[in-house]
C-alpha cells in the first residue's frame, strides 16, 4: 500500500516513536559506541535492523529510515558520506521491514539559521535538502518526512526542495513551546497556512513536549489546514539526572487518545517513545476513526503572525514609488532602510498588511522587490502583499517569502491570469483581481461584477480556494464623474452578496485632483466598509482615515479595541514624521540598523560621551525588547535584529573609545555546546546578544572537551562560562564541565542552559546559574558585571 492510499483510507496512520534513543539503548547494549547514530549503518548495520523491526512487529506503518541529521553541513566535516549513509539506511530499513511498512525519509532542520536570523541563505538550505532528498528517492525511500523544524523559511525550503526534486509524498513537522509558538516565533496557524499552501501532503507537530501539552497547539493548527494533521509528541518532558521521560507507554496512549477524537489522521510518538509506547497508542485508539480535516479560513501571514479576512484590514500603502522621491532615490541605490522604516511605521499606525511596490523604470524591478520584502520582514511580522505585475518579479520573491503573501494583482484578461495565478497556485498564496481586461475598467458595476466571476473561475481552475481571491472594485476619482463613487460601492455590494469573496480598494483614489483630499478620502471609506469592503488600502499616519477605520469597526463590535488604542495615543509623545529617521532608542528596538547607526554617529559627533549613549539609549532599547520577548510579546526575530542593531552601534561607540584609549571590554565571557552534544543554534543566539550588550565572548562551537573549554576560560581570563547541552546523553560532559571548572578557576562562574535542563538540575551538578533563554543568559551576564 503508498502513502496516498494510506491517506485516502478511513483508518488512522500510525507512525514510529522514537528512533535515536532505541539506537542509543541498543547500541550501548552491544558495547558499540558511534559519533552520529546515522553512521551505524556500516558500524553496526544489525542495530538498525532491529529499531526498524522492533516499531513494525507492535504495528507501526510508516517508520522511519536511521537518516535524521544526514546531510552534507553535518556529515562532511566528520569525514562521513552523507549519500553513502542516506543509501545505506534506506537500504536496511527497507530490508527490515519487508514491505510490511513504508519507510520514511526522516530529514532534520539544518542546525544553521536562516537569514537574517543567521547567515545561511535560502537558496544553500534548499541545496542542501534537494541532495538529501533526492538520494533518499534514488535510494528507495516511500515518502519523505520533515520534522522537529522551528524555522519556517527553513521548512518551506525543504517542502520545496521535496515537491520540485522528488516524486514523493511529503509530510512536513514543526515543534512547539509551551507558548504555543515555535523557538523562532511562528504560531502554527502560520505553519498551517504556509505549508500546507506550498503543498505538503500532511502537516504536523513532533518533539519538545508531551500530548497533553501540544493540544491547543493542534486545535489550531486543524483550525486552518484542510490537510491531514500528524501528531508526534515526545513522552513528556525528560528528567536531567536521570533521562527517564515523564509519561509511561499508558500515560503517553491516555493522552494520545483526545488526539484520535480530534480526528488527527497520523500518530506516532517522538523523544522518549518506545514501541511499548506505539502499541499502547494502537489499543486506546480502537474505535476511533480519523475526520476529514476542513480548515479553510481566508487569511495571509508572516512567519510570526496571522491576518484572517474575517472582519476590515488597513493594507498600508506607502511603501510606493509614486510620488515618494526619497524612497524613488532609495530604490536606484539599493537602499531598503527607507521601506524598513515605512513599515515600521506603518505597523504601529495600526496597518494590518503591508503592500509592496517596487515599480520604477531603469531598476531591476525583480531584485527590488525581493530585497525589500526581506529587508522589511527582518523588521516587521505584519503580512505583506506583494505589488506587481511582473511574473518574474513575483516568483523571485514568492519563493523567499517567509509566510503565505497576498499577491497584488491579476485582472481579466486571459493572458494575465494565466501568467499569473500558476505561480499563486505553487507558493500557496492569496491574490488580488482587479475588475478590468484589455477592454478596460466598465463603467457599470454589473460589467466589473462579470469580470470578477471570470477572474474566480480562474483561480478555481487553477486549484486556488475562493477564499483566497481578493476583488479590487476598483475606485476612480470623482473629479472625473461624480457617479464613480456609486458605481463602486454598488460593486462591492454585489461582489460580496453574489459572489461571497473579500474585496478591496485604493480608497484615496476617489479623492484625485480634488482638494481637502482627507475629509472625502475618509467618509468614502465609511461608506464602503459599510458595504462590505475588507481591505481598504490606505495610508495609516493620516489621522482622519485611521480614525473612520477605527471608528466602524468599534461601532461594529470592536470598542474595546478602539478605547485601547486612542487610551495609548493619548500617553504616548508624538512621533517624527515619517521622512525623519527613528530616534536611537526606537532604532535599536525596532531593529533599524542604518537608522540606529546614524543616529549613534551623529551623537558622537555632536560630543556625547560614546559610553552615555550606550548606557541611556542603547542598553535601554535592548532591555525593553528583552522584556517583550520575557512576556511573549516579541519574538527571537526581534530579538536578534534589535541586537544586531545594537553591536552595529557599539562597533562605532568601540572605534571612539580606542581614540581616546579607553576600553569598551566589559568583560570576557566563554561559551560552548558541550562533549558528544553538535546542537548550537540557542548557544549562537546566545552569543549574538551578549556581544550586542558589549561582552567579549569566546565561541568555543560544539562538541567541546572539558579540557578545551577550561583553558580557553584560564587564556582568556573570562568571567562566565556559558555551557549548552540539548541532549540528555550529554549531560554527564556538561557536569563534568562545571566540576572540572569549579577544581580549577573557582572564581569562574558557570551558566548552563537549553531543552532538556531544569534549574533543579543546573544546581545539582553544581552549575552557578541556569537560564532558560538568551535573554535571561545575558541578564545575568550584566547582573555580574554590576
Amino acid at each position: 500500500m503508498t502513502f496516498n492510499e494510506l491517506l485516502a483510507s478511513d483508518d488512522f496512520i500510525i507512525a514510529d516513536g522514537a528512533q535515536g534513543t532505541l539506537l542509543y539503548d541498543f547500541a550501548k547494549a552491544a558495547n558499540i559506541s558511534f559519533c552520529v547514530s546515522s553512521e551505524l549503518a556500516f558500524s553496526a548495520p544489525d542495530v538498525v535492523s532491529k529499531a526498524a523491526k522492533a516499531y513494525l512487529e507492535v504495528g507501526s506503518r510508516v517508520i522511519c529510515a536511521n537518516t535524521f541529521g544526514a546531510s552534507r553541513l553535518k556529515l562532511e566535516p566528520l569525514g562521513l558520506d552523507f549519500k553513502a549513509i542516506i543509501t545505506e539506511n534506506v537500504r536496511l530499513t527497507k530490508a527490515a521491514l519487508g514491505g510490511g511498512a513504508l519507510v520514511a525519509l526522516d530529514v532534520a532542520p539544518l542546525g544553521e539559521q536562516l537569514a537574517p536570523l543567521g547567515t545561511m541563505s535560502f537558496e544553500e538550505a534548499y541545496d542542501l535538502f534537494r541532495e538529501i532528498m533526492a538520494t533518499g528517492e534514488e535510494a528507495g525511500a516511500d515518502l519523505i518526512l520533515a520534522e522537529t523544524f522551528s524555522d519556517l523559511l527553513e521548512a518551506k525550503a525543504a517542502v520545496l526542495a521535496a515537491k520540485e526534486n522528488t516524486r514523493l509524498p511529503v509530510i512536513i513537522s514543526m515543534t512547539y513551546e509551551p507558548n504555543g509558538r515555535t523557538f523562532t516565533g511562528t504560531p502554527p496557524s502560520a505553519a498551517a497556512l504556509t505549508l500546507g499552501g506550498l503543498g505538503a501532503d500532511v502537516i504536523g507537530v513532533n518533539c519538545s513536549l508531551g500530548p497533553a501539552d501540544l493540544l491547543s497547539t493542534v486545535r489550531e493548527m486543524l483550525r486552518f489546514t484542510d490537510k491531514p494533521v500528524m501528531v508526534k509528541p515526545n513522552a513528556g518532558l525528560p528528567d536531567p539526572t536521570t533521562g527517564v521521560f515523564a509519561l509511561t507507554a499508558a500515560e503517553f496512549a491516555k493522552q494520545m487518545k483526545l488526539y484520535a477524537e480530534l480526528g488527527v489522521k497520523m500518530l506516532g510518538g517522538c523523544c522518549g517513545t518506545t514501541p511499548q509506547h506505539i502499541a499502547h497508542l494502537i489499543n486506546a485508539t480502537n474505535g476511533f476513526k480519523p475526520t476529514e480535516t476542513s480548515g479553510d479560513i481566508g487569511a495571509v501571514c508572516s512567519a510570526g503572525r496571522v491576518v484572517t479576512f474575517e472582519r476590515p484590514r488597513m493594507v498600508g500603502e506607502r511603501i510606493n514609488p509614486t510620488g515618494k522621491p526619497l524612497f524613488k532615490s532609495a530604490l536606484t541605490n539599493g537602499d531598503t532602510s527607507y521601506a524598513m522604516r515605512q513599515a515600521v511605521e506603518q505597523q504601529e499606525a495600526g496597518a494590518e498588511i503591508l503592500d509592496i511596490n517596487t515599480g520604477l523604470a531603469g531598476i531591476d524591478e525583480a531584485a527590488a522587490l525581493r530585497d525589500t520584502v526581506l529587508a522589511v520582514q527582518s523588521v516587521c511580522d505584519l503580512p505583506l502583499q506583494l505589488d506587481s505585475a511582473k511574473a518574474e518579479a513575483l516568483e523571485q520573491t514568492l519563493r523567499v517569502y517567509n509566510g503565505k503573501p497576498l499577491v497584488n494583482s491579476v485582472n481579466g484578461d486571459p493572458e494575465v491570469l494565466e501568467r499569473i495565478l500558476p505561480l499563486v497556485a505553487k507558493y500557496g498564496a492569496a491574490v488580488v483581481g482587479l475588475c478590468l481586461d484589455k477592454d478596460g475598467i466598465p463603467d457599470t458595476a454589473a460589467g466589473r461584477l462579470e469580470i470578477a466571476k471570470r477572474i474566480i473561475e480562474a483561480a478555481e481552475t487553477h486549484g486556488i480556494p475562493r477564499d483566497n481571491v481578493i476583488i479590487d472594485c476598483l475606485t476612480l476619482t470623482i473629479g472625473a464623474g461624480s457617479g464613480n463613487a456609486a458605481v463602486t460601492l454598488d460593486t462591492l455590494s454585489f461582489v460580496k452578496k453574489q459572489l461571497g469573496v473579500k474585496t478591496t480598494l485604493g480608497v484615496s483614489n476617489i479623492s484625485f485632483g480634488l482638494p481637502n483630499r482627507e475629509g472625502i478620502n475618509a467618509a468614502f471609506l465609511t461608506l464602503a466598509l459599510d458595504r462590505g469592503l475588507t481591505l481598504p488600502i490606505v495610508n495609516p499616519n493620516i489621522e482622519a482615515i485611521s480614525t473612520a477605520f477605527r471608528a466602524f469597526a468599534a461601532l461594529n463590535g470592536h470598542a474595546d479595541e478602539y478605547a485601547e488604542v486612542y487610551s495609548q495615543v493619548a500617553a504616548s509623545p508624538k512621533k517624527p514624521a515619517s521622512s525623519d529617521i527613528l530616534p536611537l532608542f526606537d532604532a535599536v528596538a525596532c531593529g533599524l540598523t542604518a537608522d540606529a547607526t546614524q543616529q549613534t554617529a551623529a551623537m558622537i559627533d555632536s560630543g556625547k560621551p560614546p559610553l552615555q549613549i550606550a548606557d541611556e539609549f542603547i542598553i535601554p532599547a535592548l532591555d525593553e525588547v528583552g522584556t517583550a520577548f520575557g512576556k511573549g510579546k516579541m519574538f527571537l526575530p526581534q530579538l536578534i535584529k534589535a541586537a544586531d542593531a545594537a553591536s552595529a552601534c557599539f562597533e562605532l561607540i568601540r572605534g571612539e573609545l580606542l581614540k581616546s584609549g579607553v576600553s569598551q571590554n566589559k568583560g570576557v565571557i566563554v561559551l560552548a555546546t558541550v562533549k558528544g552534544d553538535v546542537h548550537d543554534i540557542g548557544k549562537n543566539i546566545v552569543k549574538v546578544l551578549l556581544e550586542s550588550y558589549g561582552f567579549a565572548v569566546i565561541d568555543l562551537g560544539r562538541d567541546v572537551p572539558p579540557e578545551k573549554i577550561l583553558t580557553a576560560a584560564k587564556e582568556h581570563s573570562a568571567f562566565l562560562v556559558g555551557l549548552s547541552a540539548l541532549m540528555t546523553t550529554t549531560l554527564p560532559a556538561m557536569e563534568e564541565t562545571v566540576r572540572l571548572l569549579k577544581a580549577n578557576l573557582p572564581h569562574v562562574k558557570t551558566i548552563v542552559g537549553g531543552a532538556v535542563l531544569s534549574e533543579e538540575y543546573a544546581k545539582s551538578i553544581g552549575a552557578d546559574f541556569y537560564a532558560k533563554d538568551a535573554k535571561e543568559g545575558a541578564d545575568i551576564a550584566q547582573r555580574l558585571i554590576k
